[in-house]
């Protein structure tokens, strides 16, 4: 299901208005990601990143084009692990946040 306009719009407000809103996205982001949920993890790093930094500053930082981060973080996007990394580690020194993997026993 594709989502509307008018959702987008809301979560770009709340990440606006809200830090702990906006860190947590971010997180859930990440967390997506590790846990192999490439495709859920890619939308919500997209959608964090077009409501906070915007794709020209992340461009700037990498030294990628915006249309080539946009493609990579889009539903047929194939980013390489390297790209991500370093997509998230320019995030969580802009958030000033850091995160750690914990091992877990798996259920």
């Amino acid at each position: 299901m594709a989502l509307t306009r008018d959702f987008k719009e809301t979560i770009q407000a709340r990440v606006r208005r809200d830090p702990a809103f906006r860190k947590e996205l971010l997180r859930e982001g990440v967390e997506s990601l590790l846990e192999g949920d490439v495709e859920t993890g890619k939308t919500i790093l997209r959608d964090y990143i077009n409501a906070t930094v915007g794709f020209s500053e992340l461009a700037e930082i990498t030294h990628h084009s915006p249309k080539s981060l946009m493609r990579m973080l889009g539903p047929s996007g194939n980013p390489q692990a390297r790209n991500l990394f370093e997509i998230v580690q320019y995030l969580q020194r802009k958030e000033k946040v850091r995160f750690k993997v914990l091992a877990a026993t798996a259920r």
